[in-house]
């Protein structure tokens, strides 16, 4: 294949491949319900997989996953989440079935990665609320005396 050539995929916006072997899942729409249910846009006829597992959503280029509360989880190479950007040729693991993602961001629209949502949340849960409303800045110059203004 040719670099100008685009890569080839299942789906019009990717494709779910197997680790170990197996057929390609297609990603055919921008928003898709992955589940053993008969109404999930993608069915994985597994007992661990709940009826309505995870969602898959393209949102800036980029694939994201988010965890409907299933009873065996997601994770994105390796990592448990709940909600993650997922790159591509990341795996995603799906109540323990492995799946590589394929796609390519630039042909789908993308202009620079979005956050990937966990690590932002993880960031966002180390702080504190006083300091993410911005209070605790401000409580601290309040009770510092270089801070305070003087009248002539």
């Amino acid at each position: 294949m040719s670099t100008s050539e685009e890569p080839v995929f299942a789906g019009e916006y990717g494709q779910l491949t197997p680790v170990g072997g197996g057929d390609p899942i297609p990603l055919l729409k921008k928003r898709l319900m992955v589940g053993r249910s008969g109404e999930a846009d993608i069915q994985l006829k597994f007992n661990n997989v709940s009826t309505q597992h995870c969602r898959l959503t393209l949102e800036q280029g980029y694939w994201f996953v988010r965890d409907l509360n299933s009873r065996n989880g997601i994770k994105v190479d390796n990592r448990t989440v709940s909600r993650k950007r997922v790159d591509p040729k990341s795996r995603i693991s799906i109540a323990r079935h492995e799946y590589v993602l394929e796609y390519d961001p630039q042909v789908l629209g993308a202009y620079g990665p979005p956050p990937a949502d966990d690590d932002y949340m993880d960031e966002l849960m180390r702080s504190s609320l006083m300091d993410r409303a911005g209070l605790k800045k401000r409580d601290q110059q309040r009770n510092d005396p270089s801070q305070r203004k003087t009248i002539d």
